[in-house]
């Protein structure tokens, strides 16, 4: 997972969702009456899937897994807990059907307090909750909160952690090809790379790996010549997701954090990667 951002709705989408909403409110509906008028409302899901398609990262990734196709909408705080939300636009993200369908469903797990603990990609930084580990794509977590994101998405079935360790292995060689690249001046080519990467599968391994970036044993783990194209992306403002990296201090010491710019094309909007 990698932190988005979500775009602002148009008026008139805005309205329609806002009409929906009051709807189901004045009718005190429940969350059958919140399924069933969300299945018919096929027009607004249609004009919200085309809005989170350009949020997800890469080619309408999943937001959760990053490896399949997102081609379903998920209401983060399912219907059968919160009915009134079915039409709340802070509430829907991109899902594949195994993650919505198979793994998440309507599950919602909350603290003692009553807080969610789940990661919402949406409204914080995944990785405040979760450490990737690199070489075998498994995913640990820092948290109470990331350990039941890992549960409820299923982030760590096998097909994920083999996808993600492969996924290192190709963005380290395209990053070393990018950095040859811009070396020998041919910008194009260079250009070619970061737009693969962008619609890279499993976004979260290519994160991770700025993330680590400033780390004392980077360049030994990663190679000097993937740090060093990292960082070009980086300072380049080519890098296709946003990211809060951190600064490094004498000895390759991470000290305060400082944003990332914004990709390349994309206007210093908040619209995310996608």
């Amino acid at each position: 997972m990698i932190p988005l951002r979500r775009p602002p709705l148009d008026g008139e989408l805005r309205d329609r969702l806002s009409r929906r909403a009051a709807a189901l409110r004045d009718r005190a509906a429940g969350a059958a009456e919140a399924r069933q008028e969300w299945r018919r409302a096929r027009a607004v899901r249609g004009s919200l899937l085309e809005l989170l398609e350009t949020t997800a990262p890469g080619i309408t990734r999943c937001m959760y897994c990053g490896d399949s196709e997102g081609t379903a909408i998920d209401h983060f705080e399912p219907p059968a807990r919160a009915s009134l939300r079915a039409f709340d636009w802070l509430n829907h993200l991109l899902a594949c059907s195994h993650c919505n369908s198979n793994e998440k469903r309507d599950r919602y797990p909350c603290g003692p307090d009553g807080s969610c603990l789940l990661v919402d990609p949406c409204r914080e930084d995944p990785a405040d909750h979760l450490r990737l580990i690199l070489p075998t794509g498994e995913y640990r977590p820092r948290t109470e909160k990331g350990a039941e994101t890992i549960r409820t998405f299923g982030l760590d079935r096998e097909v994920l952690k083999r996808g993600r360790a492969h996924a290192y292995v190709r963005c380290k060689s395209m990053l070393r090809d990018y950095g040859g690249l811009c070396r020998s001046g041919e910008r194009s080519e260079a250009e070619d790379v970061v737009r693969a990467l962008r619609v890279h599968p499993f976004a979260d391994v290519l994160y991770a790996m700025v993330r680590v970036m400033h780390e004392p044993g980077a360049p030994l783990v990663m190679g000097a010549q993937v740090v060093a194209a990292l960082q070009n992306l980086v300072d380049g403002a080519a890098f296709p997701y946003r990211v809060t990296i951190p600064e490094a201090r004498p000895g390759g010491v991470p000290t305060a954090e400082r944003a990332a710019a914004p990709p390349l094309g994309s206007g210093g909007t908040e619209r995310g990667p996608g």
